[in-house]
């Protein structure tokens, strides 16, 4: 996901919760639930997002690492990616 619709999806989200927020101050539940668990859910999936999905580095990574035939290119920058992995199953990408 781009860098402003990430932006834009995270304070529509913000937004739905403060709008929740403010309708169950004001004793309105059923639209207080609605907008507040929306807004919630699309924060964490934001954040999830962000945790979840590496970014691409820009140099191999040291000892106890090797490279797998795996590559594709990263649909976000267009660049040629390699993966590398770890004994532990850790997996890192690294622009060709």
């Amino acid at each position: 996901m781009g860098h402003d619709l990430r932006q834009a999806v995270l304070a529509l989200g913000v937004v739905l919760a403060g709008l929740g927020a403010i309708a169950l101050l004001t004793g309105l539940i059923p639209p207080a639930l609605v907008m507040g668990i929306w807004g919630i859910l699309i924060v964490m999936g934001i954040v999830y997002e962000r945790f979840r999905y590496k970014a691409v580095e820009p140099t191999a990574p040291g000892a106890g690492w090797s490279g797998t035939s795996e590559r594709f290119v990263d649909p976000e920058t267009g660049q040629k990616v390699r993966v590398y992995v770890n004994d532990a199953g850790e997996r890192r990408y690294v622009q060709e």
